[in-house]
């Protein structure tokens, strides 16, 4: 199960969820497959694959760490006052 973690705030925030819901899906363009990953509000970082498998693989990768990122950021913030 994921770690649910509470900010400074008192929100609750699923950092699975979020990094999940900042991946779009993989389109085909031509001979590519396509998607992009929101770092935040001014980073959209945009992927590239002539492989399906490949594209997939590395989507459920960057999601991963974009999972760890936030985790760390919510945590952090949580500390500071």
């Amino acid at each position: 199960m994921a770690e649910i973690i509470e900010t400074l705030f008192g929100t609750i925030a699923d950092p699975n969820k979020i990094a999940v819901g900042s991946a779009s899906r993989i389109t085909k363009s031509g001979p590519f497959y396509n998607f992009s990953i929101r770092v935040d509000s001014n980073d959209i970082r945009e992927y590239s694959f002539t492989n399906l498998t490949r594209a997939e693989n590395m989507r459920l990768i960057l999601i991963g760490h974009l999972e760890e990122k936030l985790r760390k950021d919510l945590k952090s913030a949580n500390f500071k006052q």
